[in-house]
């Protein structure tokens, strides 16, 4: 594309292009140089629902495209620079006719996946989030659990139109609907990371990350633990009522009670990873997809025999690479579903236990019986496939307990014996 800076009207070669609109405020460069500088772009329609903008710089403009999103709102973006003080190139420096052609492509979406003129929204944000998660060994349901609580509207918005105010306001959203402080910290801890890596794939058309670093920043206080840490009578009580739903139920139970690994992990579970036949038996337990960095695939877990055994009745002539726990129909559980829901909920109601228990219930009483027990804490970290750091954080309470209990073994008492119990020594005055 050539330049035409200072004609009158557009050349003659784009006569058989769309029509082009006339501005006189931003046609050419000498009228564009005689703009006060303003991070105000001036504005020129040139379609239904399209407008062109222009915005002066000390130095050379920028072409800005603004477009309705179809939904009552619109999104602008700059795209290219103002032939202002060199000629157009067709490609990073625009005329003013080039830069009408160039914006009319862009609402049309065209170049979009060649070279990503149009821009990123939040669903395509999410899409490659999910992408990147897959190519990572990550939880792709990440990327879902944010999808499911978006609007259509919002997943059509440009990331790099996004808002404090418009994220603060979907965070407290969810507070509304109910969730969990905790769950509600999850989820917008996973939007912000797919926001963040479409602004690392483009940072310089992607400039508002402080948007999402303060709107969507974590609600206080949710990390610590609720008190729902079962006796173990209780829980031995709801894995019989498990068992009395299905079998496979009650294995699955069984395992989280155990272990206190996540249920997401024990459904990853393969034959292969029981180790049934030593005499400490043990599970070699997949790790979580939580976190960063590397992370060992498996570690074992000690189970009990009792455990041991069952299992290995349900594993019985079946391949390495099946799943170990499996539903009632002999498939594997799909946690992301969470097909296990309705069945534990009906073991709960039966064993008269509290209706807020959850299968993580098992996690936390694992978790404190083991520091209660005295097990070192980087023991437990390990066992429980997370950190010494979250475990002090989430657990401080009775860690302070535990450490109150050990501190008191090894007091000194200096309290000196009471008057009526001394007794003079004999001959002695």
């Amino acid at each position: 594309m050539l330049g035409y800076t200072n004609r009158k009207g557009p050349p003659e070669g784009l006569a058989r292009m769309a029509r082009h609109v006339r501005s006189s405020k931003i046609e050419t460069r000498t009228q564009r140089l005689k703009l006060a500088v303003d991070s105000a772009p001036y504005f020129a329609r040139i379609g239904r629902g399209l407008a062109i903008g222009y915005r002066r710089n000390q130095t050379a403009g920028t072409w800005i495209v603004r477009a309705a999103d179809g939904k009552g709102g619109n999104w602008t973006r700059s795209f290219a620079t103002a032939d202002d003080f060199e000629e157009a190139d067709g490609d990073q420096v625009l005329d003013f006719w080039g830069a009408q052609d160039r914006a009319r492509q862009l609402a049309r979406g065209k170049g979009d996946t060649d070279d990503g003129t149009k821009p990123v929204t939040i669903a395509q944000a999410l899409d490659r989030y999910a992408a990147d998660l897959k190519a990572r060994g990550g939880l792709v349901y990440n990327a879902e659990r944010v999808r499911f609580h978006l609007s259509p509207p919002l997943l059509a918005r440009p990331v790099s139109l996004l808002t404090v105010r418009e994220l603060r306001r979907w965070r407290d959203s969810l507070v509304a609907k109910g969730m969990a402080p905790a769950t509600v910290n999850r989820t917008r801890a996973a939007f912000a990371a797919a926001l963040e890596l479409a602004a690392t794939q483009d940072p310089t058309r992607i400039t508002n990350r402080e948007s999402w670093r303060v709107g969507l920043k974590a609600l206080p206080n949710a990390d610590r633990s609720r008190d729902v840490v079962m006796p173990d009578e209780t829980i031995r009580r709801l894995v019989i009522a498990a068992y009395e739903e299905s079998h496979e139920l009650g294995l699955l139970v069984e395992v989280l009670a155990v272990t206190g690994t996540r249920i997401s992990q024990a459904a990853r579970l393969t034959v292969a990873a029981l180790q049934g036949d030593r005499s400490d038996a043990r599970l070699l337990m997949p790790c979580s997809r939580k976190g960063r960095g590397q992370k060992v695939e498996r570690r074992p877990v000690p189970i009990s025999a009792g455990l041991a055994m069952l299992l290995k009745q349900a594993a019985a002539g079946r391949p390495a690479g099946a799943p170990l726990l499996v539903k009632p129909d002999g498939s594997a559980w799909n946690t992301q579903r969470s097909e296990h829901r309705v069945p534990f909920m009906r073991a709960v109601k039966r064993a008269g236990v509290d209706s807020d228990t959850r299968t993580y219930t098992f996690r936390h009483s694992s978790i404190v019986r083991q520091l209660l027990a005295g097990t070192p804490i980087r023991v437990v970290a390990h066992a429980h496939d997370t950190s010494t750091a979250m475990l002090e954080k989430t657990y401080s309470r009775f860690i302070g307990d535990h450490a109150d209990v050990l501190m008191r073994r090894a007091l000194l008492d200096v309290a000196r014996p009471a008057l009526d119990n001394v007794r003079p020594l004999h001959g002695k005055k």
